[in-house]
């Protein structure tokens, strides 16, 4: 029997197939069990895509996301289709970057976040993207993300 605190979680124990784009994705939450306990949880996508609106051509970045959660905790399969919606989506790193934190900020309510996009070269430029809500709460561990800067061949 399915716990009642689950029913309105929309792709758990569901076939997953990525929303169109990232504004028709849903991010399902759960309630925190720790919620009394301040931690961090990471998210690492390391495979993430999406398509320059210019050329069109793919872009590709290492997405790191950690999380203080508060009440709500981000369901990991409704977050993977939500980053595979990015795959065909014209956006500037930026834009993806940033759509990705205010869209676990909407959906969760999170004490605090941070997300690093370390974004892969084109035109032999690598970007980095950073943001975070605001000082991290104390006495909470934050490591390091652990993405070293792109150094190319060698």
């Amino acid at each position: 029997m399915i716990d009642q605190t689950y029913e309105t979680l929309t792709q758990l124990g569901q076939p997953g197939e990525a929303p169109e784009t990232p504004e028709a994705a849903t991010l399902d939450c759960v309630p925190n069990p720790h919620a009394d306990t301040p931690y961090l949880i990471r998210f690492a996508v390391p495979e993430f895509t999406s398509v320059c609106p210019v050329t069109s051509q793919p872009d590709f970045a290492h997405l790191v996301i950690d999380y203080v959660p508060d009440q709500l905790i981000v369901e990991s399969k409704s977050l993977k289709l939500y980053m595979a919606s990015f795959r065909n989506h014209p956006g500037f790193h930026e834009q993806c970057t940033l759509d990705v934190a205010q869209k676990i900020i909407s959906a969760a309510a999170p004490i605090w976040l941070r997300i690093g996009g370390y974004w892969y070269p084109r035109g032999g430029i690598p970007l980095d993207i950073f943001y975070q809500t605001g000082t991290p709460p104390e006495g909470v561990w934050l490591p390091d993300q652990g993405v070293q800067p792109y150094r190319g061949r060698g």
